[in-house]
């Protein structure tokens, strides 16, 4: 503020040119960060409103950073087709990629590539363009105040902290009530745990949002950030597909980790043209833990998940409601020696003639991660047709060295040309991709029945 207006423009012009090439409308987020410190100035009397352009632009600078988002780790890929399937040979196949990007702080995004599968099975990247476009986000207007409660005992928040607040709501209550009255008690003088148990409650109501990137911008530039509360330490390991309902529309959804640095908070993306997006947190008794794989169609009218909710099996559950998952059915169990710590899926099941294909994965001695496949019947997925006694994919010896060593890894995977197409992380630091040809591991799952 002791600068001169020919001082502002000075430093200004210095900080333009060495970094407006680097970045997409940087002048709107100087210009964002700025907002961010209106009252303080005014606090110290002088008008914010009145302050140049030029100024307000060298506030913004001073709050902006760079991140490099991928600059750890590029890693467990989920493949899926994309809607655009124009302007392709005969045989090729256009395809979404999600990776999980960690940067600095060991933070978590999910970012996007696009891709040509050629009929050879050879995969040609598009270029990954050079600027984030940075999403408008939108928080749900109103909720449901039985859902919401429900969702506070499934957390374990206890009733007798959050009933003085949720009895005073109306059925539907907007986002602002739950969040201006949780805020008027936290500045008063209470104890730590009622404290804690009123901030998960603000930390919920924040999970539930929207984004919305531009329209013109590139996919490879669209990034996921951690936004809500829930969210803070990251956002891990999403699982896209591609899902086809019973009226034959389409929508993608996207299944993640929410991790707070304590706890897990499974949640689900929905997205028609990956500009859109909603999240939203899933619920019920077993909307717990890590590994949820959402099947790409309904199985007999209901939604049909995969998890892992207890650390160590495999899991099914079926809903009437896309985030609501109740009564977890034990599927599979460790079975074989390199899979006996913990058995979970590496994303959606993949529909055959001759069943559900579901790539699973496996950890075994000194925490190595390897890739296997199971077979289960396309009606009743509760029954197991086959499975692999060997892993599929291994870490390679080269391989094992990275961010996580000795892990294989996957989120999502698909068929192209009769091949399994099969994109995998390489020790959490780097992503690759392997072809399995479909009838012989078929053959082999159901040989081994």
């Amino acid at each position: 503020m002791t600068l001169s207006e020919a001082e502002v423009k000075h430093e200004l012009e210095i900080t333009l040119k060495e970094f407006v090439g680097r970045h997409r409308n940087i002048s709107d987020i100087y210009l964002k960060h700025a907002s961010n410190y209106k009252n303080i100035i005014n606090s110290i009397g002088v008008d914010y409103a009145k302050l140049s352009l030029e100024r307000r632009l060298l506030i913004g600078s001073y709050s902006t950073m760079e991140y490099s988002i991928e600059s750890a780790a590029l890693f467990n890929p989920s493949i899926i087709e994309d809607f655009d399937q124009t302007f392709l040979e005969e045989g090729e196949k256009r395809v979404i990629i999600s990776f999980r990007a960690t940067g600095e702080g060991h933070l978590s995004s999910i970012v996007f590539r696009k891709g040509i599968l050629d009929a050879s099975n050879n995969l040609r990247m598009v270029a990954v363009h050079k600027h984030i476009d940075f999403p408008i986000i939108k928080k749900k207007k109103s909720y449901n105040k039985t859902r919401f409660m429900k969702k506070m005992e499934e957390m374990n928040i206890p009733k007798e902290y959050s009933s003085p607040i949720m009895d005073a709501l109306p059925k539907r209550f907007e986002y602002y009530m739950l969040k201006e009255a949780v805020r008027n008690i936290l500045t008063l003088d209470i104890d730590e745990q009622r404290r804690t148990a009123l901030k998960e409650m603000t930390w919920l109501v924040d999970s539930y949002y929207d984004i919305e990137f531009h329209e013109d911008s590139k996919i490879s530039g669209r990034v996921i950030f951690p936004i809500s509360s829930s969210e803070s330490r990251g956002i891990e390991d999403a699982r896209f597909v591609r899902f086809t309902d019973d009226d034959g529309s389409e929508k993608i959804y996207a299944t993640y980790t929410a991790y707070d640095g304590f706890t897990i908070l499974p949640k689900l993306i929905s997205t028609s043209d990956f500009i859109n997006f909603r999240i939203m947190p899933m619920h019920g008794n077993g909307a717990q833990n890590k590994n949820f794989a959402l099947f790409p169609r309904k199985i007999k009218g209901k939604y049909a998940m995969l998890a892992r909710i207890d650390g160590v099996n495999n899991y099914l559950f079926y809903s009437n409601r896309i985030t609501l998952w109740n009564n977890p059915i034990k599927i599979q169990e460790p079975k074989y020696p390199w899979e006996f710590t913990q058995i979970g899926n590496c994303g959606s099941p993949i529909y055959t003639d001759h069943g559900w294909l579901v790539i699973t994965h496996g950890v075994g001695p000194m925490r190595r991660y390897c890739i296997g496949a199971s077979l289960l019947d396309l009606e009743d997925p509760t029954k197991e047709i086959g499975r692999l006694k060997e892993p599929l994919l291994s870490p390679l010896e080269e391989e094992r060295d990275g961010y996580v060593p000795n892990v294989v890894y996957s989120c999502g995977s698909l068929i192209h040309n009769n091949h399994l197409i099969l994109p995998y992380a390489v020790s959490d630091y780097a992503s690759s991709y392997v072809t399995v040809n479909l009838d012989d591991l078929l053959t082999t799952l159901i040989a081994e029945s």
